[in-house]
């Protein structure tokens, strides 16, 4: 298969509730158009602040298919698989790809916390069911299964498995997974709070969190570190940098919510077991968005702003800038 070109900034789109707590697609489809004319460059629905494991698998998939259905092909649209089971991943993996999804980002089976042998075998199951490109999921802290640099050498013979998301928190992954590998995979930042530093090692992408409610920041940071502008792009992520440790805490689908909520996207609904935030807890993330928005830095007029969807920008490299050898990084010249 060709592989696909997913580079540049992929928010992880939060799912919204009603009153009642049932899917409100609109308000969510909503979030996601906003996103999408500030010029994000894809879209990761169904993720872990989308809250896939509170979803029905029928409103699974119709939020799948109210997102390919607002994207229209715009910028691709990646689904969360995020299952209890290897059959229940291969099941949704195929109907994805009959949805219309333009990937799939792969996490190992819930609950169970798998050894190596059945971390390879599940990955391999899924991408046999499925045509769609995969991006795997490593977040050991959240899932408990670690994806080391070694079980993607195991994968690399899996043609349809073509990117990481690397979400150990440390940095040196992308390293270790390079020298393992080469350019096997396509990499992206899997933390917040290590996307600079994943940046400067090798990755060509993010799944984001935190531009649910910051889009023009975020974008304006990404493209700056894609001209190799790293002063400029390092001031914006020092300021942003107590938003971004939200990311990386069991409660980050509640902090992604409330934040995206002070900034006018959304609701901070979450479903059971999850609840919102109260008392003290609250006050004090609420005071770090609040500060952010109060310190928020002056970014040219128009860098992800609301306007018209910028299809020039398929990658960090903005077509009018020309790469600089000795400031950009290779792997994020076009």
């Amino acid at each position: 298969m060709q592989t696909p070109n997913w580079r540049g900034v992929f928010p992880a789109l939060p799912t919204q509730f009603h009153e009642d707590l049932s899917v409100d697609i609109d308000r969510t489809m909503r979030h996601f158009e906003a996103l999408l004319d500030a010029g994000v460059h894809g879209m990761v629905l169904l993720g872990t602040i989308g809250e896939n494991n509170s979803l029905t698998p029928e409103e699974k998939r119709a939020v799948l298919r109210a997102g390919v259905e607002v994207a229209r092909g715009r910028i691709p649209v990646l689904t969360g698989v995020s299952e209890f089971t290897t059959a229940a991943a291969c099941r949704y993996a195929a109907d994805a790809a009959e949805i219309g999804a333009d990937g799939l980002m792969v996490l190992p089976a819930m609950a169970y916390r798998a050894d190596r042998r059945e971390a390879v075998a599940h990955f391999r199951a899924v991408a046999a069911a499925s045509p769609l490109p995969i991006l795997c999921y490593n977040n050991p802290k959240v899932y408990g299964v670690d994806l080391t640099p070694d079980v993607f050498v195991e994968l690399a013979d899996v043609e349809t498995i073509v990117a990481i998301k690397e979400a150990s928190g440390d940095p040196r992954r992308i390293t270790d997974i390079v020298n393992a590998v080469g350019d096997r995979y396509i990499l992206f930042a899997g933390l917040d709070d290590v996307m600079l530093e994943s940046v400067m090692l090798g990755a060509v992408g993010t799944v984001h969190g935190v531009v649910n409610a910051f889009p023009a920041e975020t974008l304006h940071m990404w493209d700056l570190a894609g001209r190799g502008e790293w002063d400029e792009a390092l001031e914006i992520y020092r300021w942003m940098m107590p938003l971004l440790h939200l990311d990386d805490h069991p409660k980050l689908v509640q902090y992604m919510k409330l934040m995206s909520q002070e900034c006018g996207y959304g609701h901070e609904r979450v479903r059971p077991p999850r609840l919102t935030l109260v008392g003290e807890e609250r006050e004090r993330v609420l005071a770090i968005i609040r500060k952010a928005k109060e310190t928020r830095p002056a970014i040219p007029a128009g860098a992800g702003l609301p306007g018209p969807r910028r299809v020039d920008r398929p990658s960090a490299q903005p077509a009018d800038v020309p790469p600089t050898a000795t400031s950009v990084p290779p792997h994020l010249q076009s």
